[in-house]
């Protein structure tokens, strides 16, 4: 887990979600109709977390994933509040709240949507991929 004191600068909404597990709103976030091809690292510790690959229009107003990059860099957790049963998604190495998971995405991608709030991560363009560290990740695009 990152430390308090190695955290890059959070803007308010960015903190709220992170670290105190908050939603921004649908429709009226950064990367809920982004389509440039490249990655979305987690904004706390820069770990790579979703493609473009696997991104699509779930109509949700929130940008949706049918799988991560590495799902060993996810932790899943149930989450009771809301009145409901929901499965949150964390970054593992910085433990930032991202979003929930749900079983209602498209079934020929496996079936998951992953809703994940477009301030808990930073798009990285695949033309940057490589100058900014994530340069074993531009296989994804081949």
């Amino acid at each position: 887990m990152t430390d308090q004191k190695s955290k890059p600068e959070l803007t308010e909404l960015q903190h709220h979600v992170t670290q105190c597990g908050g939603t921004e709103r649908a429709f009226d976030n950064e990367y809920w109709d982004h389509k440039e091809e490249g990655i979305y690292v987690d904004v706390v510790s820069g770990e790579p977390l979703f493609s473009s690959t696997t991104k699509y229009d779930s109509g949700s107003g929130w940008p949706a994933f049918t799988k991560p990059i590495h799902m060993e860099q996810i932790v899943e957790k149930e989450d009771r509040q809301m009145f409901m049963v929901r499965t949150e998604v964390r970054s593992k190495d910085a433990d930032s709240h991202l979003g929930h998971v749900f079983n209602d995405g498209p079934v020929e991608e496996g079936g998951m949507r992953y809703c994940i709030n477009s301030a808990a991560m930073r798009f990285v363009p695949k033309a940057e991929m490589a100058e900014q560290g994530y340069a074993e990740l531009l296989s994804l695009f081949d």
